[in-house]
């Protein structure tokens, strides 16, 4: 389980990185990596450089000049050697090889823990790094799924959304108040007939309450109230009053007709829902137009025999694992050529003022009023040292042509995995279906398969 956070820099990127590779927090700085920059020392320069080509191309640059990403794991989860590891996979993922980097892993605290600081701009295109609730949400799930993908648990998205790390651990061990409070309500809001009935088994359930503009609860032995609204958009006391008459809230309502879906009871919220006529009618309506959609899905696509259905889940299943190993491989790529891009570039750019200060009579006047651009050459050069030796350098047309090249077979990827995603979930729903419809026990859907690999 990994609990993420992000940070805007506006201030020194140099504290900060100094910040987050301190020997004494990363095993002497055997837990520091960095991506696109020639070492964590350097990367502050780095970053700057890049942002100053960015303008000079006319680009906006933002206020905030680099970000700070918080990978936190539980205790005793995750070695510390696996936690950077996840921590590079996370990040070379999430920056796609565009975004010069440094990561740390922290072993000082009771859970191991990354920081990430990444420049706001990007070395490849010069475009800035969009933070929003989007992209944070995108983020947190990236994480999630290389957490699952490494056999680490995760946090349901559920109700705990906008827990902290203490809270969630605590919650876990059943030691949070607020985790408390939540299923307390969840438990009585089911039951009550009204709010007053509602306030009163609170009551008794052990809780005090205070009224006012946000309600609150206290439980014996808490020292303080609990305002409902802070564990979560669910537990307001409008949106306690709706679920306590059966009500879905309106905005979800009208999400719900935007996707042209029939109306969706909130079982847990109104058990009244299933008793009535009305959801009778509804599932009955629902149901037939399901039939309806999957028997039209099997004849357009000729699954005339359940053979034809499983040769057809396997076969977008495969296509989709097929996809996403060779968007591995292609980003990978990426990664390799972006950076080796952006250091010849560097270096080309910059050997005139090296070899303006090898001639110099004054070197040390020379280096202080050039100290950023023979820092940033002498980066690429030793970087470049390492990756080539002594062979020599690829053209920067040849590279920036596969570059083009990777990146359009890149987007082709993401279009062609995100369609076969698309069909995987259409046709596990069908499949669900013809189950339902036939009846199949779990033993008998079981035998259905292996008839079906036997044909």
């Amino acid at each position: 389980m990994a609990i993420t956070k992000i940070k805007p820099i506006r201030g020194t990127v140099n504290k900060a990185i100094a910040y987050i590779i301190d020997p004494k927090k990363t095993d002497d700085e055997l837990l520091v990596s960095s991506f696109g920059c020639a070492a964590s020392d350097t990367a502050a320069q780095e970053f700057e450089w890049t942002r100053n080509l960015a303008a000079q191309r006319g680009m906006q640059i933002p206020k905030v000049i680099a970000r700070h990403l918080i990978q936190s794991f539980d205790i005793g989860e995750v070695s510390p050697e696996k936690a950077h590891e996840i921590g590079k996979q996370f990040a070379d993922e999430w920056l796609k090889g565009k975004y010069e980097y440094v990561i740390a892993t922290h072993i000082d605290k009771g859970h191991c823990h990354n920081h990430i600081i990444f420049n706001a701009v990007n070395f490849v295109d010069y475009h800035s790094y969009r933070s929003n609730k989007r992209t944070y949400r995108e983020l947190r799930q990236l994480s999630d799924e290389i957490c699952k993908e490494h056999g680490l648990s995760v946090i349901p998205p559920s109700q705990n959304k906008g827990m902290d790390y203490k809270e969630y651990t605590e919650a876990k061990r059943g030691t949070s108040w607020k985790q408390k409070l939540r299923q307390t309500i969840d438990r009585l809001v089911i039951t009550a007939k009204d709010w007053d009935e509602f306030l009163k088994l609170m009551q008794e359930a052990g809780y005090e309450i205070k009224p006012g503009k946000y309600i609150s609860f206290r439980a014996e032995g808490q020292e303080r109230f609990t305002r409902a609204k802070t564990i979560g958009e669910n537990y307001t006391e409008e949106r306690l009053k709706e679920r306590i008459a059966g009500r879905n809230p309106r905005k979800q309502r009208m999400q719900t007709e935007r996707k042209g879906i029939s109306l969706i009871i909130d079982i847990q919220n109104s058990i009244k829902a299933q008793e009535s006529k009305g959801y009778a009618h509804w599932a009955k309506i629902h149901n037939l137009q399901e039939a309806a959609r999957t028997i039209n899905y099997l004849t357009e696509n000729g699954l005339l025999r359940y053979a034809d259905l499983e040769a057809k889940v396997e076969d977008i299943r495969s296509s989709y694992e097929r996809t996403g190993k060779e968007l591995i491989t292609v980003e990978a790529r990426l990664r390799e050529v972006q950076p080796l891009i952006k250091n010849i570039s560097n270096y080309h750019r910059l050997k005139p003022v090296y070899e303006a200060y090898q001639c110099a009579k004054d070197k040390a006047a020379f280096r202080s009023s050039h100290e950023a651009e023979l820092v940033i050459f002498e980066a690429a050069r030793s970087t470049l040292l390492a990756i080539q030796g002594d062979a020599k350098l690829p053209s920067l047309k040849s590279l920036r042509a596969e570059q083009e090249q990777l990146t359009q077979e890149q987007q082709r990827l993401y279009e062609e995995r995100a369609n076969f995603k698309r069909q995987a979930k259409q046709i596990d729903t069908i499949r669900a279906n013809v189950i339902s419809y036939l009846n199949l026990s779990p033993e008998q859907e079981m035998q259905k398969a292996k008839d079906a690999q036997r044909e």
